[in-house]
């Protein structure tokens, strides 16, 4: 089995898990660990999240222009969502910097994965189906963001997910669940762009090799049809899916660590 077939299955994950409330780092840790794979190294791991923010790049296009819009000429609607940005993203980048050396060691234990995996599953559930529909995007306030934004510094922890936690209290906060989600992802870019640009160093040291592309271009297509998909998903349904999923999952790791005893 070729490494360059290993990136693009660890790139597919992380496309799809990055943007699905499941987990991405949960699944990233979890797959090498089960089949027994090599760690891909850092470099490896900046290009999977360059792929899934140029994804988000592309796909939240209009809302970027506006945007940038907003910064450079004012205009109401793009500085009132940039400035709801930078703000959620305060919370995560502290906690990054602080609990950077945990979140790629001790937090990776697959019991605590399986542990938070169901925990922050039935707490989306209950946030989901006990919560009313009653705002949009454009009525998402300061102290929301804010409170978004300390649920998503809490994904440094794998089986929590960053889409996960900040969808989780945007539904308790009573914003719909199209844009819970759109909030969230539109949030995630920032945090995805600055810890890329922390790790640059080990990605321009590695170079651009076959393994970094074949991860990468996985990636992006992967978390483009991810959040596609969700997006038009949630229109209609609930979150119930994926919180079965991650009590399904949990139970299968629990399940395994016994059998390996």
């Amino acid at each position: 089995m070729s490494t360059e077939f290993h990136a693009a299955i660890l790139g597919m994950v992380q496309g799809l898990t990055e943007f699905l409330p499941v987990s991405s780092s949960a699944h990233l840790t979890l797959i090498p660990w089960f089949f027994g794979w090599s760690d891909p190294g850092l470099a490896f791991d900046v290009a999977l999240h360059l792929g899934s923010l140029l994804a988000l790049l592309v796909y939240y296009r209009k809302d970027w222009i506006s945007i940038i819009n907003g910064a450079v000429s004012g205009e109401r609607r793009g500085r009132r969502l940039l400035f709801l940005l930078l703000a959620a993203s305060i919370p995560g980048a502290i906690f990054g910097v602080l609990f950077e050396k945990e979140a790629e060691t001790v937090f990776r234990s697959p019991l605590l994965i399986a542990f938070t995996l169901s925990i922050l599953g039935v707490m989306l559930w209950l946030a989901d189906v006990k919560s009313p529909q009653k705002r949009n995007l454009d009525e998402i306030r300061m102290t929301d963001a804010l409170l978004i934004g300390l649920a998503q510094a809490f994904a440094l922890i794998p089986g929590v997910s960053r889409s996960g936690a900040t969808i989780t209290v945007a539904r308790a906060l009573g914003i719909n669940r199209q844009d819970a989600a759109n909030f969230s992802f539109l949030m995630s870019a920032p945090i995805i762009a600055g810890a890329g640009m922390l790790k640059a160093h080990e990605f321009l040291r590695a170079g651009v090799t076959a393994v970094l592309a074949a991860g990468f271009v996985a990636s992006a297509v992967f978390s483009l049809l991810a959040i596609a998909v969700l997006i038009a998903y949630v229109r209609t349904r609930t979150y119930k899916i994926f919180v079965w999923y991650r009590l399904v999952l949990a139970a299968m790791i629990v399940a395994l660590l016994f059998m390996r005893v």
